[in-house]
């Protein structure tokens, strides 16, 4: 399972508000009607449920789910589902806001979506997390399909609980249905490339940033806050390519080595121990290296040329974000930068590659993974590959044209993408322009 940093505490309530209140300003360098903000501005569709599930003791718990289906003019509804003690219905309706605007940056035939169970997955047996997984499909499976709202993997969620899901849903509608769930096992009907996909996406955005302004990646030193999946995949990607990660954290605390580390080694340790250690691994051999041991929020401080963001949201607040000295932050996870912490970071010249391009590499080979569902033709890893990074590549610089002509911020830029494609299916359906020009 993908582990994460915790996350500092979240503002009260008003999350899924605050987000969207960040179209204003890339509203006022497009030609809008109004009703495309007024649209995004409420959930399609919310549904809650109540989640049973007999434990191995014999008792019953119950948990509470979510399922949000934000937008979906220009396709079905696409979005993980997170097992996390903090889910909430507003950072689930959040989210699925996000995946709305995500899925237009990239030009997916995809709305936004999102769903969630309250749980600590960690203190479930993996009996009962089968059955957790199942009872919450079978109890949202009027809500979801391949034509209507495909779920995927997100927090604390794998190809195994995806899996039993696509199964469980089957049964339900009496059908084999893989394409109703994406990010599943090769021999259910995944697709090669998903699993690194989220990491890949953002390396290919920091190599367009590399080209335009000249880094040299011997010279270049990375951060990684969050050592799951993405973080793993975008830290052994960039350290093949000669830049020096010299930190890394998980949820238990990080490390620093101003030489950088051997990444593969560190991933390899921490995926047999679940530790994250300082090592150096030849052949089956592993010995500790030097190096010093910091928390989460120190890593975010370190003085370094890229910031990978990798865990949770809001990591960095106003709080914290004076004490920020990355040259570029790269946005991995879902919003770990709030509204306040933006303001200040943009004031102090350190631009931001935002979590809707950044990270969208995931949702982008869902996408080919549902396409390969429905077709029944299934790709070679180098096919994805060469899908992504051509996509990643042609929206990275759709989103850079449009911060360079309008002079303003990437985050702004990449909403400013999503609200003119978003804007084309709203007046597409007919807007009061249309109905009241007497047609």
């Amino acid at each position: 399972m993908t582990v994460e940093s915790k996350p500092t505490p979240p503002k009260p309530e008003d999350a899924f508000e605050r987000a969207v209140a960040r179209l204003d300003q890339a509203a006022n360098h497009v030609e809008l009607h109004t009703e495309v903000i007024e649209r995004l501005k409420f959930a399609k569709s919310i549904l809650t449920v109540s989640v049973p599930v007999r434990m191995d003791d014999g008792s019953l718990r119950m948990f509470e789910g979510h399922r949000v289906r934000h937008n979906d003019l220009r396709g079905p509804g696409k979005g993980g589902l997170r097992y996390h003690p903090e889910v909430t219905l507003d950072e689930v309706k959040t989210l699925a806001f996000w995946m709305t605007c995500k899925c237009a940056v990239m030009d997916l035939p995809f709305g936004g979506a999102k769903g969630g169970v309250a749980v600590d997955p960690k203190s479930l047996s993996t009996r009962e997390l089968e059955r957790l997984s199942r009872e919450f499909v079978a109890r949202i499976a009027d809500f979801i399909g391949p034509e209507t709202d495909i779920p995927a993997p997100d927090v604390y969620t794998n190809a195994r609980i995806m899996g039993w899901m696509m199964d469980e849903y089957s049964t339900v509608v009496r059908r084999r249905t893989p394409g109703v769930i994406t990010g599943k096992p090769l021999s259910l009907g995944g697709s090669r490339g998903r699993d690194t996909a989220t990491g890949f996406g953002g390396y290919i955005c920091l190599k367009e940033w590399e080209q335009a302004e000249g880094w040299t990646p011997q010279d270049t030193t990375v951060a990684v806050q969050g050592f799951g999946n993405a973080g793993q995949a975008i830290a052994r990607l960039l350290h093949d390519d000669g830049y020096r990660v010299i930190a890394v954290s998980d949820s238990k605390g990080g490390i620093h080595q101003p030489e950088g580390f051997d990444v593969d080694s560190l991933i390899r340790t921490k995926n047999e121990t679940r530790e994250l250690k300082a090592v150096y691994c030849q052949g089956s051999l592993c010995e500790a290296v030097d190096a010093d041991t910091l928390d989460n929020e120190e890593i975010l401080k370190l003085d370094v040329d890229i910031l990978v963001p990798a865990a949770l949201s809001n990591v960095i607040s106003e709080a914290n974000a004076t004490d920020i000295k990355a040259g570029v932050i790269l946005e991995l996870a879902n919003g770990p930068i709030d509204d306040g912490a933006d303001a200040i970071l943009a004031k102090k010249g350190i631009p931001v590659i935002p979590d809707i391009l950044a990270n969208a590499g995931g949702v982008t080979v869902s996408y080919f993974e549902w396409v390969q569902n429905r077709s029944g033709d299934y790709w070679s890893e180098d096919e994805v590959t060469k899908r992504l990074e051509k996509r990643m590549r042609t929206q990275f610089q759709a989103v850079r044209d449009l911060a360079a002509e309008h002079e303003v911020p990437l985050r702004t830029a990449a909403y400013i993408l999503a609200l003119k494609r978003i804007g084309d299916a709203v007046e597409a359906m007919g807007t009061s322009r249309y109905f009241n020009s007497g047609t």
